[in-house]
């Protein structure tokens, strides 16, 4: 089986693909930069590097790229500067879901092709009743009109909610909203909700990367887990950062 990772240079999706390659599997990159790349993987024969910028890549390509993967994860992110923040592609993640899933459609795969995007706590799951306080509303209206990946993370899970919806022929979904995340070396133990357990702007938890990075591989290579959290948001958090 074959996973496609975009966003594998990044925090995070270095983690997604360490993962799976520790537990044997094939794994597909696109990045920009492969000299970018951990010595490790370069050498690693379950590994494949296709060399590209996702935006750049036309509907035909992908459909090609994706052609024999079980899997496709989505660790794609804004640079924290400034022109990350409010340069273009404004909708780099959007649009890069829409682009995986219109390849994964047009490819009419005979087994649904799981689909794991790395989204954020901040957002909220609109298929479910998540309340929040109207502080919270208040500091939410007012990331979305200043910060444009908030606006970005938000339009990407509801393409999955809305567009793949729950009863997709070819197309199942995850979308992973870490808390608070952090650096840290080694995984472990954290737990994972179908909603937030506090506040991510005024109670947040925190969680590792490479957690985060262990549940995403986790989802694409065990059926019971991905059955379990399928069509839905789950909220990850680390063990320790519950008990504070």
């Amino acid at each position: 089986m074959t996973t496609l990772v975009v966003g594998a240079n990044g925090a995070t999706g270095k983690h997604v693909v360490e993962h799976l390659l520790n537990d044997k599997q094939n794994v597909r990159v696109i990045v920009r930069s492969p000299e970018k790349l951990p010595e490790s993987w370069k050498n690693n024969d379950q590994l494949s590097v296709i060399q590209a910028s996702v935006s750049h890549i036309t509907l035909n390509e992908m459909a090609e790229y994706i052609q024999d993967c079980h899997a496709v994860a989505s660790c794609l992110g804004h640079n924290m500067n400034l022109k990350g923040l409010y340069g273009k592609p404004r909708r780099l993640v959007t649009d890069t879901v829409s682009l995986l899933c219109n390849a994964i459609t047009k490819n009419a795969p005979d087994k649904p092709v799981k689909f794991v995007l790395m989204n954020t706590s901040g957002n909220r799951n609109r298929d479910l009743n998540e309340p929040i306080s109207i502080g919270q509303r208040f500091v939410i209206a007012l990331l979305r009109l200043l910060l444009p990946p908030h606006v970005d993370n938000e339009k990407a899970a509801d393409y999955l909610r809305t567009k793949v919806g729950q009863n997709n022929n070819f197309i199942e979904w995850v979308a992973v909203r870490p808390d608070g995340l952090v650096n840290e070396d080694k995984v472990t133990e954290y737990e994972v909700y179908p909603s937030p357990t506090r506040s991510a702007i005024f109670n947040a938890g925190t969680v590792s990367r490479i957690n985060v990075g262990h549940f995403m591989a986790n989802l694409m290579v065990d059926n019971e887990l991905w059955n379990k959290w399928k069509g839905q948001m789950p909220v990850i958090y680390s063990k320790t950062a519950l008990k504070k």
